[in-house]
């Protein structure tokens, strides 16, 4: 007689599956809708459209996509449409991105898997709420420009929600945030027309006054109100901003401002001060100020470079340059991200200016090279590039074999361009050798 084998039952419940709410508030934006969907087409459980009064084919492109469409009154209150968005979606995590926003196919796929992780373990089950992961700025080239870090991606429970009228954030506990290198976010909203980008400032400023009138005192309100003021292109309003980012500075940008907030006011005053030299001392005092908070952090000490620059200190510029374009190299090395990470070849101005402080004439020559290569119709770097080059020795088939490896000699507009400098800077054989090339006989 044959036994039957008793199998243990398994009596612990199954894990719940990944069910991805992507989420958007939209207005008027029929140029972007289609990619802002598709990016989470596939991966997505669900999407939700919230529309807060579109009057072009927003609605319908979405509709037509398959995402459910909800409509929210406008009550200048950011917060309050993102919320309405989260209440309306019944995945247990959402994928929080603004229209102009999206991620590669790549990074979509690469979400899921790092969910299904968090989901699998249970130590990041029980400890992570969210993702933080890079915000990529591009511009009208697809060009990075700057890296900042977000939380677009967390969990769906009653406990976190979006809180401010505008500039809205997350209200929960960053302890429960994991970073994300492997993914990061496109963000194209800074490629847009002047005037869009004006009225975008000018509803800001409406919204952040109301809010502000409420709490006169909040250091963060007033950071946000100056960084849109700064935008107008009204000279009272630029006077008004630096007035409110002086205030900020003043009292030591202490504890009542978001981390993300005092980069905001540093970054306004490293930029002022940058290119002038008058201006050395302040800008030096601000970098340490920034580099005593944010240790390491590259941006501030690119702008440090750039103070010591200007107060003649070269070899000490040099040191730290060299310092982050090896960090930026060393790709295990870990950086904080911002300006200078999204594009170290801003670095090479500031080392042509190091090295020319130093004699150093072959590093000189070695970073405008860079710097042109990068950017070839630069008249400003070309002209000092050939004088040096000629200062260094160099014979007239010499530069002209240089040149080669940045110019295209069949290229007559680059042939113009080098004849021009050539002649601006008093290279006549140069600039003969080149017209030759230009009307071959």
């Amino acid at each position: 007689m044959s036994k039957k084998k008793n199998k243990k039952k398994n009596t612990n419940p199954p894990l719940p599956s990944i069910r991805l709410s992507q989420c958007m508030i939209v207005k008027n934006e029929e140029k972007n809708i289609e990619r802002a969907l598709k990016w989470a087409k596939n991966i997505a459980f669900e999407q939700i459209v919230v529309d807060t009064g579109s009057t072009d084919r927003t609605v319908e492109i979405a509709r037509k996509m398959g995402a459910k469409v909800f409509h929210f009154e406008w009550i200048d209150d950011f917060s309050a449409a993102k919320n309405y968005a989260i209440e309306q979606a019944s995945g247990n995590w959402i994928a929080f991105l603004d229209a102009d926003e999206y991620f590669s196919s790549v990074d979509a796929k690469k979400l899921m898997i790092f969910l299904k992780r968090i989901q699998s373990d249970f130590a990041m089950r029980e400890n992570y709420l969210a993702l933080g992961c890079a915000l990529v700025n591009v511009d009208g080239n697809g060009k990075p420009f700057q890296v900042i870090e977000q939380v677009r991606i967390f969990r769906n429970i009653p406990s976190i929600r979006y809180t401010s009228r505008i500039h809205e954030r997350l209200d929960m506990d960053l302890n429960n945030m994991v970073k994300v290198d492997e993914i990061q976010i496109i963000h194209t909203g800074y490629a847009i027309e002047e005037s869009k980008e004006k009225g975008k400032a000018e509803h800001n400023i409406r919204i952040i006054r109301k809010e502000l009138a409420e709490k006169p005192d909040d250091l963060n309100l007033k950071v946000y109100l100056a960084d849109s003021l700064k935008n107008t292109g009204n000279e009272d309003d630029k006077k008004e901003a630096e007035s409110l980012f002086s205030e900020v500075l003043d009292k030591g940008i202490g504890a009542p401002v978001a981390s993300i907030l005092k980069r905001i006011v540093y970054a306004y005053f490293m930029k002022k001060y940058e290119n002038d030299p008058s201006k050395s001392s302040e800008l030096e005092k601000i970098c340490r100020m920034g580099l005593e908070e944010y240790p390491g952090f590259i941006d501030y000490e690119y702008y440090l470079s750039c103070a010591l620059n200007g107060r003649g200190e070269f070899s000490e510029a040099w040191r730290l340059l060299k310092s982050i374009e090896a960090k930026l190299s060393n790709e295990s090395t870990t950086t904080d991200i911002g300006t200078i990470a999204a594009d170290p070849t801003l670095l090479h101005p500031q080392m042509v200016y190091a090295a020319q402080g130093l004699g150093d004439i072959d590093n000189v020559i070695k970073y405008v090279t860079l710097i042109l290569k990068a950017d070839k119709k630069r008249p400003e770097v070309l002209l000092p590039y050939i004088s040096t080059l000629q200062k260094n020795g160099s014979s007239t088939d010499g530069i002209l074999e240089q040149l080669k490896t940045i110019y295209d000699f069949s290229d007559k507009s680059d042939l113009l361009l080098i004849e021009k400098a050539a002649k601006e800077t008093g290279a006549t054989e140069l600039a003969t050798r080149v017209m030759a090339i230009e009307t071959p006989s």
